[in-house]
């Protein structure tokens, strides 16, 4: 039988930047195939998919899609011609450079489901723009804006796009040497090797991916605990066993991301007893949603339900009145005060004797699933 194909996939906004790190990687590849994408004509509903190896293209195909996006193009498409090939055995990896509006995530997963005997992804990277990286992540510009090709519905931020792709990532690439950007992508993602683009040959043939480990990395409601490699990135990691006040919550929430490039965890709200809810921030962007039940709302043989991170922190931290309902938030950016943030969120809690079934919700209508939508 065949061995699996080792599949590196690339990802990046920055076409120009991520173009030339691939051609980079394809340089010292020895007998592998690139796999490319110009997207320019997806509006119109196409998008040319190229295959190359030092010696040439040996597959071209026009994608035409009734629903014009990044996703759709490579969604089923991209693993039949990764497994045909794998099928010659005439190559010894393959290269992914994935579009900026791309779901790395979504993609190696596809690749582990629907190939996992033919295929192995053995590193996803991700490369910087390091001219506006560190600008990017801390506004609220939307990807339409950047002029990167997407679904016309696409109303992602800059910020999310940017985030979620060093997020997932085994190694970040930066363009030009930049401490604070190292400094970020480092507290975005302490897993994650980071390297100049000079260096970034030094990454092929090294297996880095982990399916499981990546997952638990993204788990929604999680927080990081980043390593501190530049003075300027600061990251505030808050808990409380107290429940937050719906309303002083809501009125400061413009005040707790300002400045700030990522925001994440999980939140216990007054007025949602029986809802986990996750913080989602990027920059300046902000979004609660529910997660689902809270463990102690669950029988044991349903624990299973809950991300295994949520599993973990729970059983370290039971508390016995109220189980695994707590507050838990990581927001990381640069200069941040990080004193001032967690005054903001301690003055944000339940106090005593104030009763939930008094409060006001501002948070009900937006919270799809929840105890008081």
């Amino acid at each position: 039988m065949p061995s699996q194909l080792p599949i590196t996939l690339l990802t990046g906004v920055d076409e120009s930047v991520r173009g030339s790190v691939a051609a980079d990687l394809l340089s010292v590849a020895g007998q592998a195939v690139l796999v490319e994408y110009d997207v320019s004509g997806l509006a119109g509903g196409s998008v040319v998919r190229i295959a190359r190896t030092t010696g040439g293209v040996i597959d071209r195909e026009v994608i035409r899609m009734g629903h014009p996006c990044v996703s759709c193009a490579m969604r089923g498409s991209l693993v039949p011609l990764l497994v045909s090939i794998a099928a010659t055995e005439k190559y010894s990896a393959a290269i992914v450079s994935i579009p900026g509006a791309g779901d790395t995530q979504a993609l190696a997963e596809e690749i582990a489901r629907d190939a996992g005997d033919e295929l192995r992804v053995d590193a996803v990277l991700t490369v910087l723009d390091t001219a506006t990286f560190a600008t990017d992540v801390s506004g609220e510009d939307l990807i339409q804006d950047r002029g990167i090709p997407t679904a016309a519905e696409d109303g992602r931020a800059i910020a999310e796009v940017l985030v979620r792709h060093v997020e997932y990532s085994n190694a970040v690439i930066l363009s030009k040497p930049d401490d604070v950007v190292e400094g970020l992508a480092n507290a975005l993602n302490p897993q994650a090797s980071v390297r100049p683009a000079a260096r970034a040959a030094e990454l092929f043939g090294v297996r880095l991916h982990d399916p499981d480990a990546a997952e638990a990395w993204v788990e929604p409601g999680s927080i990081s605990a980043p390593l501190q490699m530049d003075e300027r990135v600061q990251t505030l990691v808050w808990q409380s066993d107290r429940p937050f006040h719906p309303e002083r919550l809501y009125d400061v929430l413009e005040d707790l991301v300002a400045g700030s490039v990522r925001g994440k965890g999980t939140v216990w709200l007054a007025t949602q007893p029986h809802a986990r809810l996750g913080w989602d921030s990027f920059g300046t962007n902000i979004a609660l949603g529910v997660l689902g039940p809270w463990l102690a709302d669950l029988p044991v043989e349903r624990w299973s339900e809950v991300g295994q991170t949520h599993q973990a922190r729970s059983a370290l931290e039971w508390h016995p009145e109220h189980g695994d309902r707590a507050s838990y938030l990581s927001i990381t950016g640069i200069d941040l005060d990080r004193r001032e943030l967690a005054r903001v969120l301690d003055g944000c809690v339940l106090r005593a004797g104030e009763s939930a079934d008094k409060l006001t919700d501002p948070f009900a209508p937006y919270l799809e699933g929840s105890s008081a939508a």
